[in-house]
């Protein structure tokens, strides 16, 4: 196979990818104003509804723009040979490999996110604060992109230098050991995530003693299930979004609510949240779905190994110099339908297990205030609640609030 084969079917890739993702965008779309089921009809008035199409169509329309000019942005950077360029500034910098990496990714990645950042902004400060979600400071705004930038650094950097030095020394048994350092970093961020990284964008505290704390403590002894990390977490100095998620295990499991969820949740809505996320926890989803991810993982790097090490790569990115940085490029390109195929199968899995979950709230707590809190919860998010079916299976983690509720009625 010639490069400029390759490089075409690294287009091709790109351009199908592309078509797809716009078609179930459409799609979606045509449903925004479909009568909602009689069962989650009680969700939103008329005027709330009406409030949630606009919404969504104003999401969808920004959401079109942005995929236009990120395409055009990214087939200009491959027809114009910009991985070349930054390639060559890169070494014009320093000829030690990993540094050239390091530069390399550090140049393309910078530039993309000052790029997108304006289209951020307008969605955070102009969509967002027209419904009234946005909380968000401008300081905190910019903070937050100074903080990212920060962590990819050093985080990144850090996982890309450690994978380019074992490439060098070990050769196309590369794989193994990459696989190996990924894994352990997976799980010490499972473990210490909230204790390491939330802390740097939020403010977690101890939920406080009173009746919410007394009725999660005696459900989690109900259920045999020790919780004594119970958090708050101040989601509302960005939105007035709410959400409630479980992370660690063993000794450095917790439970964190957003401010926001308690603020619009009653108490036993907000037990049968918690009595879903220990339903995860007790059917052994998070250890599964780490398995599955380090899989996957693992399955990723075996394939690049069998491709990294050959120039066909970088020459059909027009980098006449072959190198482990312009090969991961093309590669990930040629890797997305396989990565698509994985996706799907993860969200699958992901659907399976939030049934699983609230079948376990149901049963060890009640199914009635876990309903109520689901619809709350799409409420005021102006949630989508008549998505096309396509959409679902291709992008959704979680099944839509009407097969949930059909769920969590259904009589055994």
């Amino acid at each position: 196979m010639s490069p400029q084969t390759l490089f075409y079917i690294i287009i091709a890739i790109l351009v199908i990818n592309f078509i797809i993702d716009q078609l179930l965008d459409a799609l979606n779309a045509k449903h925004f104003n479909d009568a909602l089921p009689s069962e989650i009809d009680d969700v939103y008035d008329e005027a709330e509804y009406k409030k949630s199409q606009a919404y969504k169509k104003e999401k969808y329309r920004f959401g079109l723009l942005t995929a236009f000019i990120s395409i055009i942005g990214t087939f200009l950077f491959f027809f114009l040979n910009g991985f070349a360029y930054v390639d060559g500034i890169a070494r014009s910098i320093s000829d030690n490999e990993i540094l050239v990496a390091l530069i390399f990714f550090g140049i393309i990645l910078f530039a993309s996110d000052i790029v997108m950042t304006p289209f951020g902004y307008y969605n955070t400060f102009v969509i967002e604060e027209k419904f009234g979600f946005n909380k968000t400071t401008k300081a905190t705004f910019f903070l937050d992109k100074l903080k990212g930038w920060f962590m990819m650094a050093i985080i990144g950097g850090a996982l890309l230098s450690a994978i380019i030095w074992v490439y060098q020394s070990t050769g196309s048994y590369f794989w193994v050991w990459t696989w190996a350092i990924i894994t352990v970093f997976a799980l010490f961020m499972n473990l210490f995530y909230a204790r390491l990284i939330v802390p740097l964008f939020n403010k977690q505290t101890p939920l406080q003693e009173g009746s919410l704390r007394s009725k999660i403590e005696t459900y989690a002894n109900t259920v045999g299930f020790t919780l004594d990390k119970i958090f708050v977490i101040d989601g509302s100095k960005r939105s007035t979004k709410a959400n409630a998620y479980f992370s660690g295990f063993g000794k450095e499991k917790r439970i964190t609510l957003y401010d926001t969820l308690i603020n619009d949740l009653e108490d036993d809505e907000i037990v049968a949240v918690l009595a879903h996320e220990v339903g995860h926890y007790k059917k052994n989803h998070i250890i599964i779905n780490l398995f599955a991810s380090i899989l996957t993982t693992g399955f990723t790097l075996w394939i690049l190994s069998l491709f990294i090490g050959s120039p066909l790569l970088s020459e059909a990115l027009n980098v006449s110099q072959p190198s482990f940085h312009i090969g991961l490029i093309a590669f990930g390109v040629l890797y997305t339908p396989v990565s698509e195929v994985t996706g799907l199968l993860m969200n699958y899995l992901s659907r399976k297990f939030e049934y699983q979950a609230d079948n376990y709230a149901k049963n060890t707590f009640s199914a009635a205030p876990l309903i109520s809190a689901l619809k709350k919860l799409s409420k005021n998010s102006l949630s989508n609640l008549t998505p096309h079916p396509a959409y679902v299976f291709m992008h959704y983690s979680h099944p839509t609030l009407l097969e949930r509720f059909r769920s969590l009625k259904k009589v055994k």
